[in-house]
């Protein structure tokens, strides 16, 4: 345990942080994976909005930093293609 007054501050920014990175990450894999079940359940209408939650995710954890832009922009390519076989 630090004995700073500077690094235990630090040490309670990182706690705080990393349990909000936790908690966007998670809800990111969860909008990712209502999107894919609703696709196998071939509901169209239903895709598109979970489309949208899940893109919406994946930006705003790239924009955070928490994935890289490159890696948002393939998921939301994959489920984009996934959307597409629903919908045609």
């Amino acid at each position: 345990m630090p004995n700073i007054k500077s690094a235990i501050k630090r040490v309670k920014t990182n706690d705080k942080q990393r349990a909000q990175n936790i908690a966007i990450k998670s809800a990111l894999r969860t909008a990712v994976k209502n999107f894919e079940a609703t696709v196998e359940a071939g509901n169209a209408e239903n895709a598109k909005t979970a489309f949208v939650t899940a893109t919406k995710k994946l930006d705003k954890a790239a924009n955070k930093g928490l994935i890289h832009k490159n890696a948002a922009s393939r998921q939301k390519s994959r489920l984009a293609k996934k959307l597409n076989s629903v919908t045609a």
